[in-house]
């Protein structure tokens, strides 16, 4: 007789179109019952349109189908809160004083870091006024759903991505809104969108300590916080306050980047620190939180950000904030886990 696990690893290769990630990691799969040879299998329908329900059913049935020893398969759904389904090894929020210091461009470059590293990653686009994510990785679609969820929208390299401008009539389109509207979006992006199984979510918060960030640090069980900054006075000045507010939290710093630390010229081989003396090191010490990165002013890098394709990009220092961001968290989490 066939067992539960072995219909479970089958069901790894049905993928849902819209996402193309399998029932298994949406944590679709509710229950799996055997007898004999019929096998009965329930499914959330969560976020699920009625065609897709259709093909779900149909493949489940010609994959399951496939299994030694079984010769019917059921297939039935039921409805499900995604926030029941959503399952996530850690959420990091980036998040910065003020705006103008690359944020959003940190959290993308750290989703597309992580993703590389083999995680399942999410994007969870908080900066509800100012959403710049969508344009770094080139998605214009936009989310497909059910009364019962919505479902994210997939990069190139499989990072899903959820924002307000996705939701937009046009990306060009302005979002008048006040806090209390703010926040709800944000709590609706966390409860009602299905992430299924994910590794990391990414949290780009909208910059200062006003309510979008506080709806984020009091509602999502967030693992660390990534500081960034830029080496002005005026800037590390107000990322202090960010740093204050972290700590008033009670949620960790998991590190600091410093962006726009420097331009390097080929030509002379020579770094001009277009912005003043690096201020890595002393926001390190102010966040007690280890130096992850210190990134250049790269044309190649807004190049990319502009095409969309922010996932092509590689660098000396974006390998370096890639190793030290990896080792920062191993050490981070597994001190969590003792």
């Amino acid at each position: 007789m066939v067992t539960e696990q072995e219909v479970r690893e089958s069901l790894k290769g049905v993928l849902v179109p819209e996402v193309k990630r399998s029932l298994v990691m949406l944590n679709l799969v509710r229950g799996v019952t055997i007898s004999g040879k019929r096998v009965n299998i329930t499914l959330a329908s969560t976020a699920l349109a009625e065609e897709t329900q259709d093909w779900i059913r149909t493949e489940t049935k010609a994959v399951v189908g496939k299994l030694p020893k079984v010769s019917e398969v059921e297939v039935e759904f039921t409805q499900v809160k995604p926030s029941e389904l959503n399952q996530f090894g850690h959420i990091l929020a980036v998040m910065s004083g003020k705006g103008g210091v690359g944020k959003s461009l940190i959290a993308g470059l750290t989703s597309v870091a992580l993703k590389r590293q083999g995680y399942e990653v999410g994007i969870l686009d908080a900066d509800i006024t100012g959403p710049s994510i969508p344009k770094m990785f080139g998605i214009t679609t936009r989310p497909s759903g059910n009364d019962t969820g919505i479902l994210p929208v997939i990069s190139k390299s499989g990072i899903e991505i959820m924002s307000i401008n996705l939701l937009l009539p046009s990306e060009d389109d302005a979002v008048i809104w006040r806090g209390p509207l703010i926040s709800k979006a944000i709590t609706q992006f966390w409860e009602d969108v299905l992430w299924g199984k994910l590794d990391y979510l990414v949290v780009d918060l909208p910059p200062g300590t006003a309510d979008a960030a506080l709806t984020v640090t009091q509602t999502l069980p967030i693992s660390g916080i990534i500081i960034t900054f830029t080496p002005q006075d005026l800037t590390t000045m107000i990322v202090r306050k960010a740093i204050s507010m972290a700590r008033q939290m009670d949620k960790p710093i998991l590190g600091v980047v410093e962006n726009m630390s420097y331009l390097y010229v080929p030509e002379i081989d020579k770094r001009i620190e277009l912005f003043g003396k690096s201020k890595g090191e002393e926001m390190a010490k102010a966040a007690r939180a280890p130096l992850l990165g210190q990134l250049p002013i790269d044309p190649e890098l807004a190049r990319l950000c502009d095409e969309g394709t922010i996932e092509r990009y590689n660098s000396d220092a974006f390998a370096a904030m890639t190793q030290t961001l990896t080792r920062t968290l191993s050490q981070t989490m597994s001190a969590k886990a003792k």
